[in-house]
């Protein structure tokens, strides 16, 4: 039973966290292509990119209409994160690191609770846990 809280918890909030993410992007665009900037990102279509990326990643896992696709989601949203928090620790701001960190501890918790949850379980969910 605790699995099926901590999935649903830590999913939840890791919807929550890239929808509101790409709510940002949409309303403050000029800002997010600003930081991005500074990271050393210069093409404008990523916003765009990421925009759609962050409202599908969530909806993939949410939804689950094929496993497959969810691990997708699942494994986009790690590399997301992992490469986010790196950029901003490459360019020496590791306070704006915070969201990816706090969004890699609650991706992980999801994937490695969701068959705890699901019908149909995962398989790379047993390989990853052993």
């Amino acid at each position: 039973m605790t699995g099926y809280y901590a999935y649903w918890i830590s999913t939840a909030l890791l919807s929550l966290l890239y929808l509101t993410s790409a709510f940002m992007y949409v309303t403050k665009a000029d800002w997010v292509r600003g930081v991005l900037a500074e990271l050393g990102y210069k093409a404008p279509y990523l916003v765009w990119f990421l925009i759609v990326i962050k409202i599908f990643g969530p909806v993939a896992i949410l939804s689950r209409v094929s496993v497959p696709l969810s691990d997708l989601a699942y494994a986009g949203i790690f590399f997301h994160l992992l490469l986010s928090g790196l950029a901003h620790i490459g360019v020496r701001k590791p306070l704006a690191a915070l969201p990816a960190v706090i969004g890699l501890v609650l991706m992980i918790t999801s994937f490695v609770t969701q068959n705890d949850t699901r019908d149909v379980p995962s398989p790379y969910v047993q390989a990853a846990v052993r």
